[in-house]
């Protein structure tokens, strides 16, 4: 198994989310595709939150939002089981 790189960005005070989605339970790839799809509903600059409960996830998803040119403002984990990646959109 791939080692996870689980990197810590605390969320910057200010930043606004404009949308959340729930995505406990589901597994890559189903995290990203959702994900996305929730980020193409929302305008350049607007911000999602994204909970996730699958630890790949918490490194995938953040690695493939900046692949695609978005910025990861803050990956931060909530409790035992559950982390939080926050996505500003920055480009269609």
């Amino acid at each position: 198994m791939t080692d996870l790189n689980l990197t810590v960005i605390p969320l910057p005070s200010g930043v606004s989310v404009d949308d959340d989605i729930d995505l406990r339970g589901e597994v890559c790839p189903y995290t990203f595709v959702k994900s996305k799809l929730a980020l193409e509903d929302m305008e350049v600059g607007q911000v999602l939150s994204i909970r996730l409960d699958h630890l790949p996830a918490v490194d995938n998803c953040p690695r493939s939002f900046r692949n695609e040119g978005q910025e990861i403002v803050g990956v931060e984990q909530v409790d035992d089981t559950d982390w939080l990646v926050t996505v500003r959109k920055v480009r269609e």
